[in-house]
């Protein structure tokens, strides 16, 4: 499908070995890369619907030193949404707070009418995107509740937000809020992380001879600067992969 990679981290560290390794993979998933580095509230987005190891854009950019202690970088097999900037990840939105908060996610919602009344407002075609979309919808809801959210309060709600989305859906996402990473898998052996010290590099395939982990299943795992900080519910809607949804897949991917 597609591959994610992250980075949270109390200092910036230099990305070029890693980026170069993870975007080579653009040969098996050839239909847009993207990255998303953070500044505070603010986010530089680069991202193109074509494949990473051709782009001459990325390729140049790879070449000067690349530094960041939090981002998001995703490459894309196409399984719904046309080829096109807006089905690119990551996918940035701002609540009514103003925070913004950037995804990408490695998966399929194969049957959640939670995301459903979102395929109308939404710039692409993506489910990713509606994922976001809902979040963000619930952001606002609590908002309106009160003038702002606490930290332990926005991820509680995407705890929840993972439990209810996650039936019978393959949910593999980084999500960023300014402040924290959230980190969510319910696919076996389909991303992992290697720590060191207050750094943490999130990915879906092990990216060089270090140790590596795989991230915890079905729990939603929430980073500040490196350092994990929150847990939340094991909900064991591990997704499997059986005849009927791999049809759906297939059908999906001819109709792009």
């Amino acid at each position: 499908m597609c591959e994610l990679f992250g980075v949270t981290s109390r200092s910036k560290l230099e990305l070029n070995e890693l980026l170069r390794e993870f975007f080579s993979h653009g040969i098996e998933h050839p239909n847009g890369w993207g990255m998303a580095f953070f500044y505070g509230n603010a986010v530089s987005l680069e991202k193109q619907p074509e494949a990473s190891h051709k782009s001459s854009y990325l390729k140049q950019r790879l070449q000067f030193k690349v530094e960041a202690d939090k981002m998001i970088a995703h490459i894309r097999l196409a399984t719904r949404g046309n080829l096109n900037y807006e089905n690119t990840h990551p996918f940035v939105m701002r609540d009514c707070s103003n925070r913004t908060w950037t995804l990408a996610h490695n998966g399929t919602i194969f049957d959640c009418d939670l995301l459903n009344p979102f395929t109308y407002s939404q710039q692409g075609q993506t489910d990713s995107e509606r994922i976001l979309a809902y979040i963000i919808s619930r952001i606002n809801s609590e908002l309106e509740k009160k003038k702002e959210l606490s930290e332990q309060e926005r991820f509680e709600l995407i705890d929840t937000i993972m439990c209810e989305i996650s039936p019978e859906n393959k949910v593999n996402l980084l999500l960023f809020d300014g402040e924290l990473m959230y980190v969510h898998t319910n696919y076996q052996n389909s991303l992992y992380t290697y720590k060191n010290g207050d750094t943490v590099v999130i990915s879906t395939r092990p990216l060089n001879h270090k140790v590596w982990e795989n991230v915890p299943m079905n729990t939603l795992i929430a980073y500040r600067d490196g350092k994990q900080v929150y847990t939340g519910t094991d909900h064991k809607n591990e997704f499997f992969e059986t005849e009927e949804k791999m049809r759906l897949l297939f059908l999906d991917f001819a109709n792009l």
